[in-house]
């Protein structure tokens, strides 16, 4: 089904963050307390120092969630897979910046396969990066850490790339992401600068389980509340010329 465009703030727990035992259970469980959508960090040991899942691991938890499965590549060289990344039900597949030198032709590759075309950024990644991409993306995601481990702290110096790009997408439907170290005392930063959707791990997860998950819906709605909060009265609601999809 398809969803109208919105920039209303979006809560998207990292899986990555629940337990590796029952990630199925995990994602039924956040959803039921309140997220908006499900990210999936996905980490090759290359790109980035961790190693996480891979398509295999992203079909199987497709049928576990049944509104967006955001789906984020750590990965380089990310050409080679994106095909096996579509095939597994991402809604939306974000490739990093710096993962390789055709990333047009990459964000090209996701928007054919029927997904929604996502483009990261490092932190020492400047914003001039994406100027030539905003006709061809749908998510632009500010990592306001290094990527490759949970639980860093929140890198304020992101903050004003994060000001800074949502200058640019102007009225485009693209949706601004910020994933590390988002929490409830980070959401209103995060917001204030931008942001329309919040990744946040550890401090979702961190007390709850799948078979006891109110701590989740208490965590969600925590970060909901103070994101909301910071977001500017302007914020454009919604646009007719783009839209979510969920498989």
């Amino acid at each position: 089904m398809t969803r109208p465009f919105d920039r209303s703030l979006k809560i998207a727990p990292s899986i990555l963050a629940g337990d590796f035992a029952d990630f199925g259970a995990e994602c039924r469980a956040v959803e039921a307390q309140g997220a908006d959508w499900v990210h999936v960090d996905v980490m090759d040991g290359h790109f980035v120092p961790n190693i996480t899942f891979g398509p295999a691991m992203c079909k199987a938890l497709r049928p576990h969630v049944s509104g967006v499965m955001d789906v984020h590549l750590m990965i380089a060289p990310v050409d080679p897979l994106l095909d096996a990344f579509l095939e597994s039900g991402a809604d939306i597949l974000t490739a990093h910046v710096e993962a390789g030198p055709h990333i047009h032709r990459t964000l090209q590759a996701i928007r054919a396969g029927g997904a929604k075309a996502g483009l990261a950024l490092n932190p020492g990644t400047p914003v001039g990066a994406v100027a030539p991409l905003l006709e061809d993306v749908d998510l632009i995601l500010v990592m306001t850490v290094n990527p490759g481990f949970g639980g860093q702290r929140f890198l304020h110096t992101q903050l004003e790339k994060v000001r800074t790009l949502r200058y640019m997408i102007g009225d485009r439907p693209i949706h601004l992401e910020v994933d590390g170290g988002i929490d409830a005392l980070t959401a209103p930063l995060a917001t204030a600068a931008g942001a329309d959707i919040l990744v946040a791990g550890s401090a979702i997860f961190h007390g709850g389980s799948a078979s006891a998950p109110s701590a989740y819906g208490r965590q969600i709605e925590a970060i909901r509340a103070s994101g909301t909060a910071g977001m500017p009265d302007t914020s454009v609601q919604a646009s007719p010329q783009g839209e979510e999809s969920s498989r």
